[in-house]
């Protein structure tokens, strides 16, 4: 698609400062320890409250998205990516971003 980029071209492109001059890593040092919530979204589903209610133990829920394709990745609700799960360890999950949303603002 045309509105993104791949890892490595991003890891490797200078950051554009306003007046044009690339940023180093070391310009943004101030917003290192800045929290931000990160939510890796497997697929989405709209029901009705009624079929919410009914919904118990075991039920399945039908997601818009199907086996094998890849999850949005979310950084403070603003979808900056796209990956796959991963298993990490033994019994936990992570995600590997496939390939970065390019922002219309920019980076």
């Amino acid at each position: 698609m045309a509105n993104e980029i791949d890892l490595a071209e991003l890891a490797e492109s200078p950051m554009p400062q306003d007046n044009g001059a690339p940023r180093s890593a070391q310009d943004l040092e101030a917003v290192y320890d800045i929290p931000v919530t990160v939510s890796a979204v497997l697929g989405k589903s709209t029901m009705q409250v009624s079929q919410l209610l009914k919904l118990g133990r075991g039920a399945v829920v039908e997601l818009d998205r199907k086996l094998g394709e890849a999850i949005d990745i979310y950084v403070n609700n603003r979808l900056i990516a796209r990956g796959e799960v991963v298993m990490v360890d033994d019994n936990r999950l992570g995600v590997t971003m496939t390939e970065i949303i390019k922002s219309e603002r920019g980076f």
